[in-house]
C-alpha cells in the first residue's frame, strides 16, 4: 500500500480512508478520434483518474486487551488501519461533487473519499491458465 507521494523535494501523505487521483489530461483524444475540451470534462458528475496514493484505511480499535478498562492504562493503544480496496495505479470512477481539487507545482490532484469511489479498473495480473 503506497501512502504517500513525493512532489518535488515535498513528500505528500494521504490519511485515513481517503486516495489521491490524478485526473486524465483534458483535451485528451476520444477512441473515435474526437478532442474533449475542458468544459465538456467540467460538467461530468462521475469522474476518472489515475491513483497516485492511498490512505492507510479505516482505523480501527485494538481488541486485543478488552478485559481492561482503556482509560485506565497508561500507554497509548497502538493505532490499527482496516486497508482499503484500492492500489496504487488503478484507474477509479468517483464521484466528483465528494473529492476535493488541489493544485500542486506538478498539477491537479483530486482527494477522493474511498466511500465516494464507484468502480475499481486493474490490470490483469500476467497469470498463465492451469492446463486441466
Amino acid at each position: 500500500m503506497a501512502d504517500s507521494i513525493f512532489i518535488g523535494a515535498k513528500q505528500l501523505i494521504v490519511t485515513g480512508d481517503r486516495i489521491l487521483v490524478s485526473p486524465p489530461v483534458a483535451g485528451e483524444r476520444t477512441d473515435s478520434g474526437l478532442f474533449v475540451p475542458d468544459s465538456a470534462v467540467d460538467k461530468r458528475k462521475v469522474m476518472s483518474g489515475w491513483v497516485e496514493a492511498v490512505g492507510p484505511g479505516y482505523p480501527i480499535p485494538d481488541a486485543g486487551n478488552s478485559s481492561e478498562e482503556p482509560w485506565k492504562s497508561s500507554e497509548t493503544p497502538a493505532i490499527k488501519h482496516y486497508p482499503l480496496q484500492v492500489e496504487k495505479g488503478d484507474y477509479v470512477l468517483y464521484v466528483k461533487n465528494a473529492a476535493w481539487e488541489i493544485r500542486l507545482e506538478t498539477g491537479k490532484f483530486f482527494v477522493v473519499p474511498y466511500s465516494s469511489v464507484l468502480v475499481i479498473l486493474r490490470a490483469p495480473l500476467d497469470v498463465q491458465p492451469e492446463n486441466n
